[in-house]
């Protein structure tokens, strides 16, 4: 069943795909109904809400707008529709969540385990992206919240509970650096270090930092997973960086976390997200406050 009226949901499909082509053919129409749907929205806001160009259709700041608008509109129906064919058929819930691979290693399972406890008529989806990805997904109205760190506010989405998730130096428990109650960020880099790659926000801190200091760590090894940088920590041959959020629940065992005294490490925060003026159902609700309990353990 579609919740949004035509003129809505082929402006959709137009700012998605950019192109009205596209949008007829997804949705089995003539691409002179979708113009017409696009020219009746314009007159009744009486502005364009798109620029035509050769390479395709970009929005304007009205259509930006609009888009946001009818993002929430389609998320709200379909959680509509979701919980009447609940009712009506006495099927589970379903709550989407996404999650950075950073909490998801621990925090996010840990919260939907004391969540199931409670709740064990209700299903969640657990998708793991990196933090920017499932902040869109969240944004477009493709989850109900996400679990993520950042580096400052969200811009787009709401920001419901927010932590320090400072940088800690991670080794094993036989390594030389086992045992100390700080690390200078020079300390940290006389040893081999294994990094999650370029565009986590981790990594931007810690090049950030080590630039600032004039210093040149040696990174052995560069992954898109936590497991290898874990892995190679846990050997013994080197140093990673982990927030304190994998300290728990038998991630740490073998390992040491150790504070490192460099306020630029400090900057990031784990946050839990959701979509702007989005109408959040009860259990939803409930389960943030369950995410928020479990954050504030660790």
């Amino acid at each position: 069943m579609q919740t949004l009226p035509t003129g809505l949901r082929y402006f959709h499909e137009v700012a998605t795909t950019g192109s009205i082509t596209e949008a007829a053919e997804s949705q089995h129409v003539s691409p002179s109904a979708i113009s017409r749907q696009i020219s009746q929205l314009e007159r009744q806001i009486g502005a364009p809400i798109f620029r035509r160009h050769a390479r395709g259709m970009e929005l304007t700041d009205e259509g930006v707008l609009l888009l946001a608008h009818t993002r929430r509109a389609q998320a709200d129906g379909e959680q509509l529709m979701q919980e009447l064919n609940g009712i009506s058929a006495r099927t589970s819930r379903v709550i989407e969540v996404v999650s950075s691979e950073g909490l998801a290693l621990s925090l996010t399972p840990r919260a939907i385990a004391e969540f199931s406890k409670i709740h064990p008529e209700i299903s969640i989806r657990l998708r793991v992206l990196p933090s920017n990805e499932a902040a869109l997904q969240v944004i477009e109205g493709n989850a109900d919240l996400a679990t993520v760190f950042a580096l400052g506010p969200q811009r787009d989405a709401v920001v419901e509970y927010a932590c320090p998730a400072p940088a800690y130096a991670v080794v094993s428990t036989d390594h030389p650096l086992a045992g100390s109650p700080k690390l200078s960020l020079d300390e940290l880099c006389q040893f081999p270090l294994s990094m999650p790659d370029k565009g986590i926000t981790q990594r931007e801190l810690f090049d950030i930092a080590t630039a600032t200091a004039g210093l040149s760590p040696r990174i052995a090894l560069i992954s898109n997973h936590i497991n290898p940088v874990l892995e190679y920590a846990r050997s013994g041959a080197g140093v990673t960086l982990l927030s304190r959020f994998a300290r728990r629940y038998g991630i740490s065992h073998d390992l040491d976390f150790i504070p490192i005294d460099n306020p630029v490490l400090a900057e990031r925060t784990a946050q839990i997200l959701t979509m702007p003026r989005r109408r959040q159902p009860a259990l939803v609700t409930a389960f943030i406050q369950q995410v928020i309990e479990v954050m504030k353990e660790y």
